[in-house]
């Protein structure tokens, strides 16, 4: 069995999302790490902990995994205040008749898990009820005090920094959590802690160098040149366009933003035209047809359907086969409403959507100058372009364009 901690917040890494959910080579990090875990034949089920307003990130995670890895999850469990507590919750929903077996407790912001890190896991939780993964300190550790001054060299032959997964039995990790709990103490910040608070025996066995966990932007940066090492991606632009009517109602939806107006719009689905526009640009970039393909106006699934679901859709596509976003660029033509008072949050919007950095979407508002059908106020229109990488095909590897 297998739990992935991912309750976390996790912003300092940037992108306007918990670090989990942040795209990593055309795809999120807890997918890799879902991926990783859940494909190995040793782990039978994994547990997600999640924080309670990160369902529709974890939904979208999960729905890029490959139907066999997606039927190994349990339903996940919504964390604490803490990582002890949000361990502490999750291991309560492990049946009881599962005492004896073995639980790999693991980061969701550690992606690059090998199968032989967790192969060692297994064995050692097998021989020892208690491990963890460690690595040799190759730098010279000094102690300093608060005011910067040196107080004192540590002899690093004897130190190791930790990782996970971390291996346990479970009925053991779990009265170790429940005893902690108690005794009012949940500022560990691993579950080998936890063990050694206990006054239980903690083993180790050797972790991975590649198995690091990303927790600041340059981590990414790292890890993105990693990626594209191991498979070129080439960069595709493609461009998206959408026009809807004015009709009766009091309100229009842009960029996923309910904006008041004393019109409404004549959609099948909200009529967004900024959400339809970056659709379709997505679509051209992956060669996947466009939105009416997708979401056809003659299916009543779709009948007045938020259309950040259609762009949520879109990135994924994208991103299953590889691809990465580098930008989303929206320009929208209208005379009213007006745009700028809800740009920026028209911006955060769509980033949130697509799961990228806000910096990384550009929109911009225009009129026609009273001319057309916009400038007579008869509706309004929108023109997206994309800018993303996907993997080079091998005939365009050989070209030089990788």
């Amino acid at each position: 069995m297998a739990l992935i901690v991912a309750a976390g917040r996790g912003l300092r890494a940037g992108g306007g999302v918990p670090k989990q959910y942040r795209d990593l080579g055309g795809c999120m990090v807890l997918t890799r790490t879902l991926r990783a875990m859940a494909g190995h034949d040793a782990v039978a089920r994994v547990t997600v902990a999640i924080h309670l307003d990160d369902a529709a990130h974890y939904q979208r995670a999960v729905s890029a995994l490959e139907p066999a890895l997606r039927a190994k999850l349990a339903p996940p469990v919504h964390g604490g205040a803490t990582r002890a507590e949000t361990v502490r919750r999750a291991l309560a929903t492990f049946s009881d008749a599962d005492e004896d077996a073995l639980v790999l407790i693991h980061d969701g912001a550690r992606p690059f898990l090998s199968p032989a890190l967790i192969d060692r896991a297994v064995a050692a939780a097998a021989n020892h009820h208690a491990a963890v993964p460690v690595l040799s300190v190759t730098d010279t550790v000094k102690q300093v005090t608060k005011a910067g001054l040196i107080a004192g060299t540590l002899d690093r032959d004897r130190l190791r920094t930790i990782q996970t997964p971390q291996a346990f039995r479970l009925c053991t990790i779990r009265q170790a959590h429940d005893a902690s709990a108690q005794a009012g103490l949940s500022d560990f910040t691993d579950d080998g802690a936890v063990i050694e608070w206990a006054g239980l025996p903690l083993a180790s066995f050797a972790g991975d160098p590649a198995n690091i966990k990303l927790t600041h932007a340059e981590d990414f940066m790292l890890a993105e040149a990693r990626l594209n090492a191991e498979a070129p991606l080439i960069t595709r632009v493609a461009t998206g366009y959408d026009v809807h009517a004015f009709g009766p109602g009091d309100h229009v939806w842009l960029g996923g933003v309910k904006l008041p107006h004393d019109r409404g719009v004549v959609a099948h689905s909200d009529g967004d035209v900024a959400l339809h526009a970056l659709c379709d640009a997505i679509f051209g970039v992956i060669g996947d047809g466009d939105i009416g393909v997708h979401f056809p106006p003659s299916d009543e699934r779709w009948r007045g359907a938020p259309s950040e679901q259609f762009l949520a859709f879109a990135c994924a596509r994208l991103r299953a086969r590889g691809g990465v976003i580098d930008h989303l660029d929206v320009s929208i033509v209208c005379e009213r409403p007006k745009i700028g008072p809800h740009r920026l949050a028209m911006v955060e919007r769509i980033a949130r959507i697509a799961g990228i950095p806000s910096e990384c979407v550009g929109l911009k508002a225009t009129t026609s100058e009273r001319l057309g059908f916009t400038g007579r106020s008869e509706g309004l229109a929108a023109l997206a372009t994309v800018t993303a990488r996907l993997p080079a095909a091998p005939d365009q590897r050989d070209a030089g364009h990788g």
